[in-house]
């Protein structure tokens, strides 16, 4: 959420904010703001003044009566001032309500370095590392090449739950876990605390890491409840300390966020319709931290490091791209993604996604830091991926299938499958040729 002051002292830095973004319902929006707060500023001093005024009748009409003169007048003008009080305040709360809500709809301002463009087209790439393996053969759907290795069941998940949800089963589970094990402990070696959340959010939490207006639609509310599945850790993480003053002795909180995460959102075309890239349910390990607003830039290195690091581990090609004031999304003030090559489909896609949302979800969930009868502060809030299991299993079963139909385990994985080294033996891979 924007301060409410920078707006009111910098209202032009917002507008050419919005117009990088090309969002003019939200440069609307900013007008609507101003107008709201203008008239909520005059109102309150409206209402203090009349406050004031009903002080000041209570001792005139005390010294007229002492003066022996007539109080008609100053009662018939103290009747009348709570209605006007009472309708001032009723036009107060309004205000302020469309105030907040206003401000928790309007974007982060971005960073000076975020590329403009319109859309995922032109972000810039920043880096880059490997070289896509050639192959002479010719790579199969993982979906498809899953279900001959009975490594995951479609069918039956849909037909118990729906598109989009997926029984995995043998040696895919396996992999999963190796690669969410890999991952925490090579967050845990970054000086990261882990981390297993709550799984399910109330809706004023999680007002304060998203934009609902923007969100709601992807995810899961709980009927009858005031509960939401959440969509990624980060959500749960960042509202940790809602509402509470951090001990700044305490910043940097690094924390590795592991849990399952649901979403409405799949895929609804591409490569391989059947398939793991994009499911209503997945797991995954977040970076998360909280941090002096000055050190948060350096964080989002940090975090872009860590993984860039993790599928340098794994050998699997990837690049970094700066995204784009276009496809950048409300709360991120900069954004990274880091995308890996995936061979059958020739193209580098996104595997992780790594924010720097400055103070906009700190200041939303009302979290200062700072020294107890200090001055305070609001902290900044970084946010990355570390390995979300649904992309990085399909990244490997790309870049490891082999000719005969199995997959080679990456060396980095083999300690967390018990040194397993090929998925499922080549002489079952043989058979499904």
């Amino acid at each position: 959420m924007l301060d409410i002051r920078l707006i009111r002292e910098n209202p032009e830095m917002i507008r050419k904010n919005l117009v990088k973004r090309r969002d003019p319902d939200k440069e609307k929006l900013l007008e609507d703001v101003i107008l709201w707060d203008r008239a909520w500023r005059k109102a309150l001093a409206e209402a203090d003044g009349l406050k004031r005024r009903r002080n000041e009748i209570t001792k005139e009409i005390a010294a007229a009566k002492k003066a022996g003169k007539s109080t008609d007048k100053l009662r018939k003008e103290a009747a009348a001032l709570p209605k006007k009080i009472e309708a001032l305040d009723r036009e107060i709360d309004d205000l302020a309500a469309k105030v907040r809500d206003g401000l928790m709809r309007l974007p982060n301002l971005l960073d000076e370095s975020v590329p403009v463009g319109k859309d995922d087209t032109e972000n810039v790439e920043v880096s880059r590392w490997g070289t896509p393996r050639s192959f002479d053969y010719e790579l199969r759907p993982h979906g498809e090449l899953l279900e001959a290795l009975k490594f995951a069941d479609f069918e039956r998940a849909r037909k118990i739950a729906g598109a989009g949800f997926v029984y995995l089963m043998g040696d895919l589970v396996r992999l999963d876990q190796a690669l969410l094990a890999f991952a925490l402990a090579f967050m845990v070696k970054q000086g990261f605390t882990p981390v297993f959340p709550p799984f399910m959010m109330r809706r004023s939490a999680y007002e304060g890491v998203v934009d609902l207006g923007d969100f709601e639609s992807v995810m899961y509310k709980v009927q009858g409840e005031d509960l939401y599945l959440i969509a990624t850790s980060e959500h749960p993480i960042g509202a940790m300390y809602m509402d509470e003053v951090i001990d700044d002795r305490q910043l940097p909180l690094r924390f590795a966020g592991l849990a399952t995460q649901f979403r409405r959102e799949i895929g609804a075309h591409g490569v391989d319709t059947k398939g793991l890239f994009r499911m209503h349910q997945f797991n995954k390990i977040e970076q998360f931290v909280f941090c002096r607003p000055e050190e948060s830039p350096t964080w989002q290195e940090k975090l872009r490091a860590n993984g860039e690091g993790i599928y340098r581990a794994l050998e699997i090609p990837h690049r970094t791209v700066n995204v784009c004031t276009g496809d950048i999304g409300t709360v991120a003030a900069k954004k990274y993604d880091i995308e890996a090559w995936f061979p059958r489909q020739k193209a580098y896609r996104e595997v992780i996604s790594c924010s720097n949302c400055t103070d906009y979800q700190a200041r939303r969930l009302n979290i200062r830091a700072g020294k107890v009868g200090g001055d305070k502060f609001v902290p900044h809030t970084l946010n990355s991926t570390a390995m979300a299991t649904s992309r990085g299993l399909v990244a490997v079963l790309e870049n490891y299938q082999n000719a005969d139909g199995t997959v080679t385990v990456p060396k980095a994985l083999r300690p967390h499958m018990g040194g397993q080294e090929v998925m499922p033996s080549h002489e079952r891979g043989s058979e499904l040729l």
